[in-house]
């Protein structure tokens, strides 16, 4: 059985952590973390986990030792705590910003801050298993990928990796209230985010660093926050190499995907979800990819949607962990998502 510990579990990502390892036949969470919250029940913020557990939030200065500890905490929180955990686990997964991107001005860029532990940038493996899968087995520091910047690669790499893909890319992405954190200000406040589709931001977003750092195409990308609690989409405008046509997308995505457990193609030509469509996957640990593809101007639309909170962040770190330990990899994430919701 695997020892595990959450630290900042009272947040959104935090709570969905654990929600996932509550119920993971193979893991025991002994312990989370909340500054804030400490000696208060867990379930009295995550009351979906009332019956549960009787977890209480602890101050992460009560840390023993496990097997694996989570950090998920803000971003810019992690980096200056990370000192004191380094011997806490012999494994750590990163759920914040601060190592997912390996040079320390592009941090700065994007983030607003200079980096407080650059000497450890680049020793996190990605956190994203359908691309780092073989180095996972062995990993001892994970970083989760942002769950926009999760969509984007896994609709944009496949095609990237094969050379279909010239010139310059536009990522639209589009996302839930729940991306903002538990602690989000004024701005997601229901009376202010109730019927708005606003574009929080127009250009620059620090998730384009991610796509880029990854992909090694030029991205350049607009976030917009939508009428959702959970969700995430993203839309990716490219232009195709010369000659590339509509059957070379579909092949070079299900050459890609076809062995993949929790990444789907989803390109129909009818139905009410014939593109990749985030309410479906609510809870789940999926992210669809889809295309349209106009051979005329070699011009195409890549679509990838995913639950933010679970492919985007809690899932997908354990996902990870399941390849870490050796464990089947759909262990405790096997919740196919809603249909109505």
């Amino acid at each position: 059985m695997i020892t595990a510990a959450v630290v900042g579990g009272a947040g959104y990502i935090g709570g969905e952590l654990l929600r996932i390892l509550t119920g993971h036949p193979e893991v025991r969470l002994v312990h989370t973390t909340s500054e804030r919250m400490a000696g208060r029940r867990v379930d009295s913020t995550h009351p979906n986990l009332r019956g549960r557990t009787d977890l209480v939030f602890r101050s992460a200065s009560e840390l023993d030792r496990y097997d694996v500890v989570f950090l998920a905490s803000g971003h810019r929180d992690t980096m200056r705590s990370l000192p004191g955990v380094l011997d806490r686990a012999d494994v750590l997964v990163d759920l914040s910003g601060d190592f997912r991107l390996s040079d320390p001005e592009t941090y700065r860029r994007h983030y607003g801050v200079e980096h407080t532990a650059p000497e450890l940038l680049g020793t996190f493996t990605p956190g994203l298993p359908e691309r780092y899968r073989d180095r996972l087995r062995t990993a001892d520091r994970i970083g989760v990928p942002g769950c926009m910047a999760t969509a984007g690669v896994l609709a944009l790499a496949p095609l990237a990796d094969a050379g279909l893909i010239d010139g310059e890319v536009a990522v639209d992405a589009r996302t839930g209230s729940s991306g903002s954190g538990a602690s989000a200000g004024s701005e997601n406040l229901h009376a202010e985010r109730s019927g708005a589709m606003r574009v929080f931001a127009p250009l620059g977003h620090r998730h384009e660093a991610e796509i880029t750092q990854e992909t090694g195409l030029a991205v350049r990308m607009t976030a917009t926050g939508v009428e959702a609690v959970r969700g995430v989409q993203v839309l990716c405008r490219v232009r195709f190499a010369e000659g590339v046509d509509e059957r070379a997308v579909r092949a070079a995505y299900r050459a890609r995907y076809r062995d993949e457990r929790f990444v789907r193609v989803v390109a129909e030509r009818r139905g009410l979800y014939r593109l990749p469509e985030p309410k479906i996957l609510t809870g789940s640990n999926f992210c669809d990819v889809g295309f349209a593809v106009d051979g005329a101007a070699r011009a195409g639309l890549l679509v990838a949607a995913l639950d933010n909170l679970v492919k985007g962040g809690a899932g997908n770190a354990v996902q990870c962990v399941n390849i870490r330990f050796g464990l089947p990899e759909a262990l405790g994430l096997e919740f196919p998502g809603l249909h109505p919701s």
